[in-house]
């Protein structure tokens, strides 16, 4: 990890080498998805099943997971697994519920009625990464606030693994969390299907879920076909910390974002020369005990760093300006800085907050903005899986009332029709 001497101008300049890095687009990548989505689109299931071998190199024996798969996927399955899976809905379900939103009506005096009302969207697709890897956390973070946003129709997508089939961890959690169809598919065709629907696969009104690149690509040009979550970056930590922090746990954080993958950021902000040496020492400790040491290293050496501030205060600013997807906040007295950290998809406070609790376990949502736009994202919610619209009820009075105002700012816009609209029936009650 390089250490940066903050200056005023050395630790913003690293910012601007990650936003380049995020900013880096494949031509070949995108060139690609598109002529993937273009296939999806003309000729669905056949498209979805060539890309598959293609990329793949087989053919799951069926298309769609068994109800009765999702049902029984727990009985396979250690039960202390289940236990943590269903300790886990439950946290996050209980944060969600407090993020239903409120409708309202509003009855004026004369007569005028405005109310919203606000709906779960109709149907919503999940992608969640398979073959080789399982992510059943990834099902009841995207699943569970559909569910309280009362989308009628959860569908899910997820590559099958050699043997054809899906994770059994995977498909607990999806009847864990409620998910109504699993599809065993993968890649951008899988976020094609979705877009458009298929002959088996319905379409969607909004896809979210985290993905190789392929997928991103396809769910970022298939955006205004459908609503996306967000688009994913690398995954980001940044830990601000101060003498009280230990450097055993600040540096165990830094390498559990690292391990994604080679092109994480991890960072470490402090004014306190003495813990940033001691924390890189016990990077180099840990590091060296992971199985994915060559991916932490080359993450670190590329994309890692340690900022070191004048003060507390200068590593808030810079805090700030990062916007970072992942804020721990290892400092004496972390909640007096709630109001003050207003950029980051999460905060993790005081030194037993490590980041994996809010991945697993804690209930806040771990789907949470990257590559610098927590400064006006926010994390996957119950808000996200819905929409709200408005309502105008006006009585013959109010509306007459209302006519001037509403001709003269037709008219200074040019939009006679407008303000004719409006007029005529102002003519008509007199």
């Amino acid at each position: 990890m390089r250490v940066i001497q903050a200056d005023g101008t050395a630790e913003y300049r690293f910012i601007e080498e990650l936003k380049a890095r995020d900013r880096e687009t494949d031509t070949a990548v995108k060139a690609r998805v598109s002529a993937i989505i273009g296939e999806v689109r003309e000729h669905g299931d056949e498209a979805c099943d060539r890309f598959t071998l293609e990329l793949d190199g087989f053919l799951p024996p069926v298309r769609e997971a068994p109800r009765q798969a999702l049902d029984d996927a727990a009985a396979g399955l250690a039960p202390e697994l289940i236990e943590a899976m269903k300790k886990a809905a439950a946290n996050i379900w209980e944060y969600h519920s407090k993020q239903r939103p409120r409708a309202f009506e509003e009855r004026k005096e004369n007569g005028v009625v405005l109310g919203r009302k606000c709906r779960g969207l109709h149907r919503v697709g999940i992608y969640v990464p398979g073959g080789t890897a399982a992510y059943p956390s990834t099902v009841l973070m995207n699943a569970i606030p559909a569910k309280i946003a009362g989308v009628g129709q959860i569908i899910m997508v997820t590559p099958p693994r050699r043997d054809g089939l899906a994770d059994p961890a995977v498909l607990a959690a999806a009847a864990l969390a409620g998910v109504d169809r699993v599809f065993l598919l993968g890649g951008a065709q899988a976020v094609a299907a979705l877009a458009y629907g298929t002959e088996t696969i319905p379409r969607v009104d909004k896809i979210v879920g985290p993905g190789n690149i392929y997928v991103a690509t396809a769910k970022k040009l298939l955006y205004g076909e459908v609503d996306i979550d967000m688009i994913a970056g690398p995954s980001e930590i940044l830990v601000l910390a101060d003498e009280s922090a230990d450097p055993a746990y600040a540096a165990a954080d830094l390498l559990s974002q690292a391990e994604h993958d080679v092109m994480a950021s991890a960072v470490l902000v402090t004014h306190s020369r003495s813990l940033a040496d001691k924390v890189l020492a016990e990077v180099e400790r840990q590091a060296a005990l992971l199985p994915r040491e060559a991916v932490v290293r080359e993450a670190l050496d590329r994309y890692g760093a340690v900022v070191l501030t004048e003060d507390v205060e200068s590593g808030v600013r810079f805090a700030n300006a990062f916007a970072p997807e992942h804020l721990e906040v290892m400092l004496d007295d972390p909640m007096a800085y709630t109001d003050r950290l207003t950029n980051a998809g999460a905060l993790f406070l005081g030194h037993y907050s490590p980041e994996p609790l809010g991945d697993y376990f804690a209930g806040p949502n771990h789907v949470l903005p990257t590559g610098f736009t927590a400064r006006f994202f926010s994390p996957l919610s119950v808000e996200s899986f819905i929409k709200y619209y408005s309502y105008v009820w006006y009585p013959k009075d109010a509306l007459s009332e209302a006519e001037p105002y509403i001709r003269r700012l037709a008219v200074q816009e040019g939009l006679d029709a407008h303000a004719n609209a409006v007029r005529i029936r102002r003519e008509e009650g007199l």
